[in-house]
């Protein structure tokens, strides 16, 4: 009874920060948000990832090093969408078979799909977030990634396709399979930390141009 009660109230407060985010509403925050959101969007952040790991590394260790961000990316992935998922079966908040989606203001039409514990978009964000602390211990780049996830995160919430515990959960998943796949990675290949990185602010001057240029769309789409 104790512990019914106890999730019982976890999900109520779950349900409150969702509407609450989802209830803040702005023209140009949907455009922001829902661009934000979007996967092929931070191809460049990914492609200058790549470009400082390959500059840094030696061309066997940076192979290893792709390999294993690849790894907790497939890991954060798999462990959500193909082993909790189906067994937790919590519908996503906009799913119109949830009685909250009446609540739920949507973006675009875009309601996600059926189920959304844990959140995917946060496992792999924060996945590949966690690796690279590990990586490079770059504190501009730490915070930039960092920030980078927990607005990603939020975006999520924004668009009303996760509860905040399922990215919560999500978040846990991707810390969890990078920690494992860096720690194989470390050992595997003997990769040790230098000092200094080339080049290591290149991500977050390509990931600032690309949400500078996001936050441009919006605000220029709202004032049409």
């Amino acid at each position: 009874m104790i512990l019914a009660d106890v999730l019982s109230g976890l999900v109520e407060t779950d349900t409150d920060l969702l509407l609450a985010i989802n209830g803040w509403r702005a023209e140009w925050a949907d455009y922001f948000m829902y661009a934000f959101s979007g996967k092929w969007i931070w191809v460049p952040l990914y492609a200058a990832i790549l470009y400082v790991i390959v500059r840094n590394l030696h061309w066997k260790v940076a192979i290893g090093c792709v390999v294993a961000i690849a790894l907790t990316i497939v890991f954060a992935d798999q462990v959500g969408a193909t082993v909790i998922r189906p067994v937790v079966c919590r519908l996503r908040p906009a799913n119109l078979e949830n009685p909250v989606s009446e609540f739920v203001q949507i973006v675009n039409g875009y309601r996600g799909g059926r189920y959304g514990f844990p959140s995917c978009h946060a496992a792999n964000t924060f996945g590949l977030a966690f690796f690279l602390f590990y990586l490079f211990r770059n504190r501009a780049l730490n915070w930039f990634i960092m920030l980078w996830a927990v607005v990603t995160c939020y975006s999520r919430s924004y668009l009303g396709v996760h509860y905040p515990g399922d990215l919560l959960v999500g978040a846990f998943v991707g810390f969890v399979g990078a920690s494992l796949c860096y720690w194989l990675f470390s050992r595997l290949c003997k990769y040790r930390r230098k000092e200094s990185y080339e080049h290591i602010y290149v991500p977050i001057w390509v990931g600032g141009i690309t949400i500078s240029g996001i936050l441009a769309y919006a605000l220029i789409r709202a004032m049409l």
